[in-house]
């Protein structure tokens, strides 16, 4: 009977990680993309905020024109 029990709760627990999964998912046909898509404006707010802390206006490029 705990064996039953231990599967039960298991499989409820399966079952309710696979809702919110596909709650998660719900309209977006490439979720892989999105979490891409994520990482990468995470990654480029902490290279732009590392850069403001050493000082970043030193480090930005700067456009000349000559004529």
């Amino acid at each position: 009977m705990l064996i039953f029990k231990e599967t039960r709760r298991r499989q409820l627990a399966e079952a309710a990680d696979k809702r919110q999964q596909e709650q998660e998912n719900r309209g977006i046909k490439d979720p892989e993309k999105v979490k891409r898509m994520k990482q990468r404006s995470e990654e480029m707010e902490r290279r732009q905020e590392e850069a403001a802390r050493h000082g970043g206006s030193g480090s930005e490029l700067k456009w000349q024109v000559t004529s």
